[in-house]
């Protein structure tokens, strides 16, 4: 995985990399949340757009709100997340812990 510092050097694509490379195996996280964390609340789409430009983050981690997977992605993704121990019904995370 890449780490913070080989990311374009935004404030905002550092503090995203940051939270992306701190997940580990079996962990979920909105877009909305990765954004949150990040310390840029209303910058959820942001993350999205940050993950389709940057390989080498767990973006198979990162699902909407309502849990569903990433759109034309759904079948990766799903197997990826099964291959953590992650719950996937069709394209939804399921038995989600929302803390």
């Amino acid at each position: 995985m890449e780490t913070p510092e080989k990311c374009k050097s935004t404030e905002f694509n550092k503090a995203v990399a940051a939270v992306l490379t701190s997940l580990r195996s079996g962990d979920i996280m909105t877009y909305g949340e990765v954004a949150l964390e990040a310390g840029f609340p209303q910058a959820a789409r942001a993350v999205g757009q940050f993950l389709s430009r940057n390989e080498g983050f767990p973006w198979w981690r990162i699902v909407n709100a309502q849990g569903r997977l990433a759109p034309g992605h759904e079948r990766k993704q799903a197997k990826l997340l099964r291959s953590e121990g992650v719950a996937v019904t069709g394209a939804h995370i399921t038995k989600w812990a929302r803390s």
